[in-house]
């Protein structure tokens, strides 16, 4: 088994809601979000699944969130903005877009600042 992992982000706002603090309020972040994926077998030129791939699925879901209040996109909107909800959400589209059998999205972790982050695995 092989893995493979790439990093991306994207900057939005947000509040949380039933929060009781200063994250209540409405303030952004630079998120960090890290794609991990597994890959059983090589290709014929001994590749699990090209960077470039990997790169511009992660590009096409983060771009979705980037610089957007974060609150008013589905599912966002009925769901709470936390880390965890948004790695559950982009390690659910990735899976949508990569994974086939030999390539498995593993895990996204997504970082909300140098010290504070959340991941999601199946």
């Amino acid at each position: 088994m092989y893995e493979l992992t790439i990093v991306t982000g994207f900057s939005s706002a947000h509040n949380l809601r039933g929060y009781e603090g200063a994250c209540e309020r409405l303030h952004g972040h630079n998120w960090k979000v890290e794609v991990h994926v597994e890959v059983e077998q090589l290709d014929h030129i001994d590749m699990g699944v090209d960077f470039k791939r990997l790169k511009a699925e992660a590009a096409r879901v983060v771009g979705y969130l980037d610089h957007r209040y974060l609150n008013e996109l589905p599912p966002f909107d009925r769901l709470n903005t936390t880390a965890e909800n948004i790695a559950r959400y982009i390690f659910d589209e990735l899976s949508l877009a990569l994974n086939d059998g030999n390539v498995r999205v593993r895990k996204v972790r997504v970082w909300e600042s140098e010290n504070a982050s959340a991941a999601y695995r199946e």
